[in-house]
């Protein structure tokens, strides 16, 4: 068993993508609240969650692009 975790902490070490999801995911949790409160009810907590994953991704996606833009030899 301790052979198990062990293995499973390194390879949590290596790839890095599932902790940003989760983190992501973590960050909507508080981002959809605010996104339904401000709404007045008008859409459901499906939608603001959905509509707070768009936004994270959307702020992610400029920041990418932002990188590539200023520092394209290291892509």
């Amino acid at each position: 068993m301790n052979k198990f975790l062990s293995d499973l902490w390194q390879l949590a070490l290596k790839k890095k993508y599932p902790k940003y999801l989760f983190f992501a995911l973590c960050l909507n949790l508080i981002v959809a609240p605010a996104v339904y409160a401000a709404n007045a009810e008008s859409f459901t907590k499906f939608q603001a969650y959905a509509l707070g994953l768009l936004g994270i991704a959307t702020f992610a996606f400029s920041i990418y692009l932002f990188v590539v833009m200023f520092q394209p030899e290291k892509f």
